[in-house]
């Protein structure tokens, strides 16, 4: 018999005193103070808050999942980059990311990772306080202070995060650009722990337009989204030519 989620996050080791300290903080409102308002592509405004990863709830979570939270062996690590609406799954980018991988990788052999802004999140604990709670663009951040710790802490959190599952996946593949990508090129260097990145530096420069808000664009563009199609169907391949599954089915 299926267990509800819920109940199987509150029996985990650690989850009643995470749990406590996750309740006192959600009584203290919205994780950071509205700093500006932006609107969708869809003309829903969406309220900006402070940055979230120098909040306590934000690494009291990450310590949870790092310390206590299990992760089940699976043949891919994906990991995408955090979006602004939530929870994440349901934003388009995400939605458009999630049709793709679905039509190329079975569902029992990979496990999707969110990271960013947000630190390291198994994309199962997205609806989890304080990670669908919170909006925030570090694009629209021009304070060279903020951007220099947000790639400080999210390399701390994304090695944390590797190490943690080194023997968990065969092989990691993050579709990202920008500061995202930055931190996981470091933190894979660091820990040792390989990483493939998508899209390729070749198309990110053919794609780059200086005159643009975000000149490396985004990962929506047809260019990118044709190389995470082709770079998922190669690992596909090569999951078939192994004849190796450690996954246990889908999540």
């Amino acid at each position: 018999m299926n267990t509800p989620r819920s109940q199987a996050f509150s029996s985990l080791p650690g989850q009643s005193t995470w749990k406590n300290q996750m309740v006192q903080s959600r009584n203290t409102g919205a994780p950071g103070r509205v700093v500006g308002v932006v609107q969708d592509r869809h003309g829903n405004l969406i309220e900006i808050f402070d940055p979230p990863f120098y909040r306590k709830e934000f690494e009291d979570a990450y310590r949870f999942i790092i310390d206590d939270y299990p992760v089940a062996p699976r043949e891919i690590g994906l990991f995408l980059p955090c979006a602004v609406r939530k929870p994440y799954s349901q934003s388009p980018s995400h939605k458009l990311f999630r049709r793709i991988i679905d039509a190329v990788l079975d569902p029992g052999d990979y496990h999707i990772v969110i990271f960013g802004t947000c630190g390291t999140v198994p994309a199962e604990l997205e609806g989890m306080y304080p990670y669908a709670n919170y909006h925030y663009m570090l694009g629209k951040t021009t304070d060279t202070r903020i951007r220099r710790d947000f790639h400080r802490i999210e390399v701390h959190r994304l090695k944390g995060y590797l190490e943690k599952t080194r023997d968990t996946y065969r092989r990691r593949l993050a579709y990202c650009i920008g500061p995202f990508r930055a931190a996981m090129v470091e933190a894979s260097e660091e820990t040792g722990i390989a990483v493939d990145l998508l899209p390729s530096d070749p198309m990110i420069e053919r794609l780059y337009d200086i005159d643009c808000p975000f000149p490396e664009g985004s990962l929506s563009m047809q260019g990118y989204i044709d190389e995470f199609r082709e770079g998922l169907a190669r690992l596909a391949r090569s999951l078939a030519g192994s004849g190796t599954r450690t996954g246990t089915g889908p999540r």
